[in-house]
């Protein structure tokens, strides 16, 4: 056999073992979001017999599992979509790498639900449905089957469509068309349901305002200075106190509030005591991280780049103490309800359908988040440390500012809304600019108005596929769950 045969062999032998190569490399690409829900099953099917094993047989026993398994699809559901939204905009910054963001945000949303999870149902108590019009335990039980079953199933499509939405409205959508299937619109409190929708104005409203004027300050006091090390100094030490103190309020109202409680002269005192001691603390060290750096914006992200981070850390501890009820609310009132035969106001959440509920937001949060999070930390506007550490404070604010003046927000809503303030907040700054250069221009070399049009900032499809799905969420949800029920009620008597 000469040479030349033997490197023709060897040079498709090659040929050969690439295409092989690729259709492996094709075949794990296509197969891994197989995984995802082959994972996904076996912890909704853990989750099943987990509550098997727990309430064993005592009565209504079945439609207790078969619950616990919906709410860990729902669980699952809430860590694919609405854990996004503390941690995109540190990604979307390069704060965090996107396996850091969901490392932080697992460990810190399993700790929220764990260890100041919520032991009220808050949305059943909250007077969206009259407990005496479903008071029938049989009923109530597949109102809540059929509101948490919907709520996941919508929360599902809007992942899957890639929109950011209120996992609580979908849960109040859910309660309010079983409700409704069961008894009558009668049963609704249509002031409540009225100040839910009001919310999906407020929230986006209040937290791109707010957004917006934070980095107008900071582009002011910081960014657009000269001396912008000086200025960074000065400035990011009283940033980052204010951060502190502010995050230490908002902890106190929607992340510990069911392990301590706390006056209002109390949340104060401890926001201004930690703020001020964030600020003594955080000099030394900007100044220290400031020396040998250039005196451009680049270096200004290294300075707010450790502030982010914490930021997102404590915003899923909030989000994993608050919005696992979701979750495991409607669970937790089955439970109630199969034991006791009745409904109540006040329902207990046993620690094994809280841990269902903490490890499901970790699992959905792992498997299916990355999505969500470039989303909202890259695809929606460009953000760097300083927008997003914007982004970061006033979701906190926002929610401090509502909650003082009774206003329904919601967290997603304000969240996604500063994302969106900043990056109009960053169109309207272009525009002023362009304006001002093309003023001092030839009108040759000026900036068509149409060429500026062309350069938006923010992506007007996430804009309007986001608003769409937060306007249809309540009724999209409803709709699904009366069906849901009168399916139950049809095919189950």
């Amino acid at each position: 056999m000469t040479d030349e045969t033997n490197d023709y062999q060897w040079k498709t032998l090659d040929k050969d073992l690439n295409r092989i190569s690729r259709v492996e490399y094709a075949t794990i690409y296509v197969s891994r979001p197989m995984v995802g829900i082959g994972v996904s099953l076996a912890f909704v099917v853990l989750a099943a017999l987990g509550a098997a094993l727990t309430v064993g047989h005592e009565p209504g026993a079945l439609f207790v599992i078969v619950a616990a398994g919906i709410g860990a699809y729902m669980a699952l559901n809430i860590g694919a979509n609405d854990v996004a939204n503390n941690v995109g905009p540190a990604v979307g910054a390069n704060a965090l790498s996107m396996a850091g963001a969901i490392a932080i945000a697992a460990v810190f949303e399993s700790a929220g639900a764990l260890l100041a999870g919520g032991d009220v149902v808050a949305t059943i108590s909250s007077g969206i449905i009259d407990p005496a019009s479903v008071a029938d335990a049989r009923v109530f039980t597949w109102a809540m089957i059929a509101a948490l079953l919907s709520a996941a199933v919508w929360v599902n499509t809007a992942t899957w469509i890639g929109a950011p939405v209120s996992t609580t409205h979908s849960v109040v959508g859910g309660v309010m068309g079983a409700g409704i299937a069961a008894a009558s619109f009668a049963s609704v409190d249509w002031h409540t349901v009225g100040a839910i929708a009001a919310s999906w104005i407020i929230s986006p409203a209040l937290g791109g305002i707010i957004a917006a004027l934070l980095l107008a300050f900071v582009n002011a006091r910081v960014v657009n200075r000269d001396d912008k090390l000086a200025a960074a100094r000065r400035w990011v030490p009283i940033l980052i106190g204010l951060m502190a103190g502010t995050f230490a309020v908002y902890l106190a109202l929607k992340g510990l509030k069911q392990v301590v409680s706390l006056t209002t002269p109390m949340i104060l005192g401890t926001g201004l005591a930690l703020g001020a001691a964030a600020y003594a603390v955080s000099v030394p060290v900007v100044r220290r991280q400031s020396i040998g750096l250039e005196n451009r914006n680049k270096s200004l992200k290294k300075l707010f780049g450790l502030p982010l981070v914490i930021s997102a850390a404590l915003l899923s501890f909030a989000h994993g103490a608050n919005d696992v009820a979701n979750a495991v609310g409607p669970l937790a009132a089955i439970v109630h309800a199969q034991q006791m035969g009745s409904f109540s106001n006040i329902v207990a959440i046993p620690p094994w359908v809280m841990a269902i509920g903490a490890f499901g937001i970790s699992f959905g949060l792992v498997l299916f988040g990355p999505r969500l999070i470039r989303i909202v930390g890259s695809q929606i506007t460009k953000l760097n440390p300083m927008r997003a550490y914007c982004v970061a404070l006033s979701a906190a604010t926002t929610v401090i500012a509502a909650s003082w003046l009774g206003l329904p927000v919601s967290s997603t809503h304000i969240a996604v809304g500063g994302v969106f303030g900043v990056g109009f907040y960053r169109e309207w700054e272009a525009e002023r600019r362009a304006r001002r250069v093309a003023a001092n221009r030839p009108p040759a070399k000026a900036i068509a108005r149409e060429e500026r049009q062309r350069r938006k900032l923010v992506r007007r499809s996430h804009l309007l596929t986001i608003v769409a799905a937060w306007v249809i969420t309540v009724p999209a949800a409803g709709f699904l769950s009366a069906g849901i029920f009168m399916a139950l009620d049809a095919f189950l008597v």
